[in-house]
């Protein structure tokens, strides 16, 4: 295994490690024997990563002497929802999983929060590991504990906030991923920026072409960097009740256009759309200089995540808005940027402002 490894700590009430390392897929029995005595586990895993990936979690498990009882499940964000748990829920029960038993999520964001809300509502709570396959769910979804499924009104309507025992991240995973999905991935990476680290903005500018290319080394870091952002604001809030709101930059806008669209803009796309959204309104309020506002338009076109081109209805956005789980008091909430590096966080946005920041991806 490569020693190009970085650990983060995630300070919490019960605290844990994030693991970045290439080659770390290979070893999760021994990091699993780490942080758990259970000779069992479960294991979560959809059909696109289970041919991939799924054999060699398997043997390194076998290596150190744990038995993998596994449930495979469809991929996709449609299928991110209760009635595709019901199987899942089947297997480890009727395996006769105990308290102690840990489930594993081998996969992507969609994997990485259904296996959280499983673990979470399992016995009322059973221990689960993160071993993220995509760059969203590793500097982002793997993160935080933040587990649930989807709802027809809306993303993540259904859920609760459970904190994984360790999450394990392979960077070399990544060669695996669909160029689209890594780009995805990279308007996670941007927003942390935008709001926590006007210098790692910068770098980001500089180093956005190795991201793309797959250069391992500087993902390896790039992640690290990020689920370091991530942690500090989690230690912070580690409920959603006041900072960790900003984490939120695009969301508002965003999981709307993800939900009308029916997913067919991926949650990395959708966000950065949400994120230039956010940037318009925060111009017209006086908040953000425009030029700033096109700084981050620039970085997501190099990043080769949309802008602009919206075809999607403006009021029909607006109206999912309001199904949002962060609406308070019937208000809409949105992360606004101010400066690279700093956001301010609003309900009082006028309606007609918010279908106008919409619409500007329109053009």
């Amino acid at each position: 295994m490569s020693d190009n490894g970085h650990v983060v700590r995630v300070d919490l009430q019960s605290p844990y490690d994030i693991r970045i390392q290439p080659g770390l897929i290979d070893h999760v029995g021994q990091h699993v024997q780490a942080v758990s005595q259970a000779k069992r586990v479960g294991v979560v895993t959809d059909t696109t990563i289970a041919p991939l990936y799924l054999d060699r979690v398997r043997a390194s498990l076998h290596t150190a002497g744990i038995e993998a009882v596994v449930a495979i499940i469809p991929a996709g964000e449609s299928h991110k929802t209760l009635p595709t748990l019901l199987p899942v829920y089947d297997t480890f029960l009727s395996a006769r999983f105990e308290r102690s038993t840990p489930i594993l999520a081998l996969g992507g964001g969609v994997v990485g929060d259904m296996t959280g809300f499983v673990a979470a509502t399992t016995l009322r709570g059973v221990p689960f590991i993160q071993i993220p396959t995509t760059l969203l769910s590793m500097v982002d979804a793997s993160v935080g504990g933040k587990t649930g499924v989807d709802h027809a009104a809306g993303k993540n309507l259904i859920g609760a906030f459970h904190q994984p025992l360790a999450v394990l991240i392979d960077p070399a995973v990544l060669h695996t991923l669909p160029p689209r999905e890594l780009r995805s991935g990279l308007a996670e990476c941007i927003k942390h920026e935008i709001i926590r680290d006007a210098d790692g903005f910068a770098l980001l500018e500089q180093n956005i072409a190795g991201a793309l290319h797959l250069d391992i080394d500087y993902l390896s870091a790039l992640i690290a960097h990020n689920v370091q952002i991530k942690a500090t604001v989690v230690k912070a809030d580690p409920f959603e009740q006041g900072e960790r709101a900003h984490l939120n930059l695009g969301h508002t806008f965003g999981h709307a256009i993800e939900t009308v669209s029916n997913y067919t803009y991926t949650h990395g796309e959708s966000i950065a759309l949400g994120m230039c959204a956010a940037a318009y309104a925060a111009t017209q309020l006086g908040l953000l200089d425009d030029a700033l506002r096109l700084r981050i338009l620039r970085l997501f076109t190099r990043a080769e995540l949309p802008t602009s081109g919206l075809t999607l209805d403006v009021k029909q956005i607006v109206e999912s808005m309001y199904f949002d789980k962060k609406v308070k008091s019937g208000r809409l909430r949105f992360v606004l940027p101010t400066q690279i590096g700093q956001v301010t966080l609003r309900d009082d946005l006028p309606r007609e402002l918010v279908e106008e920041a919409i619409a500007s991806l329109t053009a």
